[in-house]
């Protein structure tokens, strides 16, 4: 495996800021992951695992250790009763393997069309958008353990998955991360089955239709509603120069929300919000942030907010990841001052 050293990190990132890896490594196939963490562990440096670079801000110093790329590829599939599991590479384009999904008339993550990022990348923080989560197809994910040395294939029941979080981003009971590197990801999808309609924006886009929309109608209309918002990427568009939505939508309980609300009414205004669990409600984070002082454009120094979508901080050219970070940290306070509200942030913040 070849071992490249002092490589800037930045190009391979959506948001393209931040330093560079110390040293810096693509695999192509389990060995060649068992060999960087070796090559990690005999010099005393830690590793961190990069996808496709669409979920992480990169501190301006960089990664001090090992940076490995996962670039494992191949989709197989075979049938499963009344479904079909498709295995597929980490290191695949996550949007190309829905695209071939879709083309397979096989139902189940057609409303995740558009998310940049590769396939390794969608257990870790259960990707979803638009009515779906990648928790509701996953079967089962093949991983290298680097604490036992072994190769496992974990059940989806044993990935723990809950909104935007699952065993791969959560730290182990001695505080350590990242234990789980990601080698293939199954999915179990429905081949003829119904397009999910669950979103409301695309219930109004399809309501005058007299037939279920096809797959590959609600695909392309996914990918126009993500264009709209500035969260697909388009080359020379800054809007899409982020990490998409940088704020998680906070879910709240009964009391919480009946106090948010009765806030919000005193100053009259109404809060968007959907059931997220029993007995609790999902908040939008970016009514929060707009009703906070930030609304779409806004600017702090090089970073600024998206012209097309609150949620997402965007690199207006030439930011470095302090810049992101202070905008994060001004937004974050104000919604606290304003709301009473931490917001969480979505991505994975490397080398701070």
């Amino acid at each position: 495996m070849k071992i490249l050293e002092n490589v800037p990190l930045a190009p391979l990132t959506t948001l393209q800021v931040g330093g560079p890896a110390r040293y810096f490594a693509e695999a192509n196939g389990q060995e060649e992951v068992c060999e960087a963490v070796e090559f990690a562990r005999a010099h005393a440096v830690p590793w961190f695992v990069l996808g496709g670079g669409s979920n992480v801000v990169v501190s301006d110093t960089g990664w001090p250790g090992v940076v490995l790329r996962v670039a494992i590829a191949g989709i197989s599939r075979e049938p499963s009763g009344s479904s079909i599991l498709f295995s597929v590479g980490a290191g695949e384009d996550w949007d190309s393997f829905v695209a071939y999904a879709v083309s397979l008339d096989c139902a189940g993550i057609e409303c995740l069309s558009g998310i940049p990022g590769s396939v390794g990348g969608t257990p870790v923080q259960n990707v979803g958008a638009y009515g779906q989560e990648v928790a509701g197809t996953i079967h089962s994910v093949r991983v290298y353990d680097t604490k036992n040395d072994c190769v496992l294939l974990l059940p989806n029941s044993a990935c723990q998955f809950r909104y935007r979080s699952s065993i791969f981003n959560r730290a182990e009971p001695d505080g350590a991360l990242g234990r789980y590197i990601i080698l293939t990801v199954t999915y179990r999808l429905t081949p003829g089955g119904s397009a999910s309609l669950n979103y409301a924006d695309l219930q109004k886009h399809f309501s005058a239709g007299e037939s279920p929309p096809s797959l590959q109608a609600v695909r392309e209309t996914v990918r126009q509603i993500r264009r709209h918002k500035g969260m697909l990427i388009v080359a020379g568009d800054e809007d899409s120069r982020s990490v998409g939505s940088f704020f998680k939508n906070p879910v709240l309980s009964k009391v919480q929300f009946d106090g948010l609300k009765a806030l919000a009414e005193s100053k009259g205004l109404e809060i968007p919000n959907y059931p997220a669990l029993a007995a609790q409600h999902k908040i939008s984070a970016a009514w929060l942030v707009e009703h906070s002082g930030f609304g779409k454009g806004f600017q702090l120094g090089r970073a600024a907010i998206s012209h097309k979508h609150a949620l997402a901080i965007i690199n207006r050219g030439s930011a470095h990841a302090s810049d992101i970070l202070g905008l994060k940290s001004a937004i974050q306070q104000s919604v606290l001052d304003t709301w009473g509200i931490q917001l969480e942030p979505e991505p994975v913040f490397v080398g701070f």
